[in-house]
């Protein structure tokens, strides 16, 4: 059954304002946040009562479960391993970099009170700075979602092959990368109810065992374990800078919330705290499971580690079991995350495509889902999940993922630019003036945290995600063609029934 839900006004209709454009040749009629009724519209009775039974909207815990399932992937279980060789300084990066990503959640909970629209970052970008602006944001962001979900299954199936031994065969290792993308974006197609229940469930089963490992782990905890700490050459500042670009990306997601809001009930007022909470339950597990790892296995030991997680496990409780225990839990966070940037990268196309910045079709929802921005994302990043492993061209892939790393952060640069715009252009309906200052210096904090993303991302990523960002201006320039000359026609046909008006008249 093909059926959409009915538009309606509420969290998905952008408010008219300042920041509003007026409208005019090569304006959509609908204000950025609303969809025309058309042929995709759900007519009333039982195809909407279907639509409703498989669409619900995220209540806070669902929202932040979605916050903490996207920010925790994989990585956290290799990350004491990756900064062991700083020595403990690392936490001290690990400290900055939680302030920044908490700055980085504020901002995005005061945006989504103002504009609470699914789309997250492309609403902000294309509210303070037009269509262009919008769509890089859309544009990079769409790249970063369907070619991490593509990494998120290769590292995967590293740690099902621990459980299954699937790398026994090349056809058995793309059949496992395919079924566990292809599995979040069924749920995803079912509905929005089952994508929630799916991420709540995935959060806690991934949440709890994580927590029980760094909170356990104080229990075994010993000074003796932590080695140096500055253990590299140079200076302390280099140390921290080195290790904070390995941490960096440990925080990609905290907009989950804000993307989805449409989806989420309440979000002038939900889409803050499921960003805050998330955020800072992630922040937790990441400082607390770092900090225990350190205090459980030896530095020299740690250094030299390839499941750091599973050496703890192994201290704490004895045996050899805890890889097979970290394998469970490291593919119980990947297909959570997969779930989760599933549905994301579906939202912001929507969004776009509601305004005429992306093909029509991608504005298609059925059961609360734009089921053809899931279906085009999982087919894209399963192509790239066989390229992989069948072309035999090495580098190819890492180069793409690392490309992921900047076009990533192009989204939060344009966001907290669009709140320092609201700020400074003195916007009152969008900024409470007693709140000036502190909302500034969230900005410039966050805005500085995301071009420090950037630079983290390192020269390689930056020219090469650059080149993919301006690949999509000929797909904007298409799309904005197309626009101009939809609202010229429409023109003339008003014109034309201005000058031969029908009988009625």
């Amino acid at each position: 059954m093909s059926t959409a839900t009915t538009p309606q006004t509420g969290p998905d209709t952008a408010p008219a304002g300042p920041g509003t454009a007026p409208a005019g040749p090569g304006t959509a009629p609908a204000g950025p946040g609303t969809a025309p009724a058309g042929p995709g519209t759900a007519p009333p009775g039982l195809d909407t009562a279907s639509a409703s039974r498989h669409a619900r909207r995220f209540g806070l815990p669902v929202a932040t479960a979605l916050v903490m399932g996207n920010i925790i992937g994989g990585g956290i279980f290799l990350l004491p391993a990756s900064v062991a060789p700083y020595g403990t300084i690392s936490l001290v990066a690990f400290g900055v970099l939680t302030l920044g990503a908490i700055a980085l959640a504020l901002v995005f909970g005061r945006l989504a009170r103002r504009l609470p629209m699914t789309g997250g970052p492309y609403v902000y970008a294309r509210e303070a700075f037009g269509d262009f602006a919008g769509f890089l944001a859309a544009w990079s962001y769409w790249i970063t979602t369907w070619v991490s979900n593509a990494a998120l299954a290769v590292a995967a199936v590293g740690y099902l092959d621990v459980l299954i031994p699937v790398h026994e065969s090349k056809a058995a290792t793309i059949a496992a990368a395919l079924v566990l993308q292809w599995l979040p974006a069924l749920a995803n197609l079912a509905g929005t109810r089952y994508v929630g229940a799916v991420q709540l469930v995935a959060t806690v089963l991934k949440f709890v065992p994580l927590l029980l490992v760094a909170v356990g782990g104080l229990f075994f905890f010993d000074s003796a374990n932590l080695g140096p700490f500055q253990a590299s050459e140079g200076s302390a500042l280099g140390a921290v800078s080195a290790s904070a670009a390995i941490l960096l990306f440990s925080y990609l997601g905290v907009e989950s919330a804000a993307v989805s809001a449409g989806e989420v009930r309440d979000p002038r007022r939900n889409v803050g705290r499921a960003t805050i909470l998330g955020t800072l339950g992630a922040a937790a597990i990441y400082l607390l499971g770092t900090l225990s790892v350190f205090g459980t296995v030896p530095h020299d030991r740690l250094v030299d580690s390839s499941a750091p997680f599973s050496d703890a496990v192994n201290v704490m409780f004895g045996g050899s079991w805890g890889g097979t225990a970290i394998a469970c839990m490291a593919l119980v966070s990947m297909v959570g995350a997969l779930n989760g940037w599933t549905l994301l990268s579906a939202q912001t196309p929507y969004a776009a495509a509601r305004d005429g910045l992306f093909p029509k079709v991608f504005a298609h929802k059925r059961r609360g889902v734009p089921t053809v921005g899931v279906g085009v994302t999982v087919v894209l990043a399963s192509l790239l999940t066989v390229y992989n492993y069948t072309a035999g061209t090495q580098g190819v892939f890492e180069i793409l993922v690392l490309v992921t790393t900047f076009t990533a952060t192009v989204p939060y640069l344009l966001s907290t630019a669009a709140q320092l715009y609201f700020l400074l252009s003195g916007q009152a309906d969008r900024v409470h003036r007693s709140r000036l200052v502190r909302d500034a210096v969230l900005a410039l904090a966050a805005f500085g945290f995301s071009l420090w993303l950037v630079a983290g991302s390192g020269y390689a990523a930056v020219y090469q995600g650059v080149l993919f960002l301006f690949a999509g201006v000929l797909v904007y320039a298409w799309m904005s063609a197309r626009k101009q000359r939809a609202a010229a026609a429409a023109v003339t046909v008003r014109a034309a029934g201005a000058v031969n008006p029908g009988p009625e008249a």
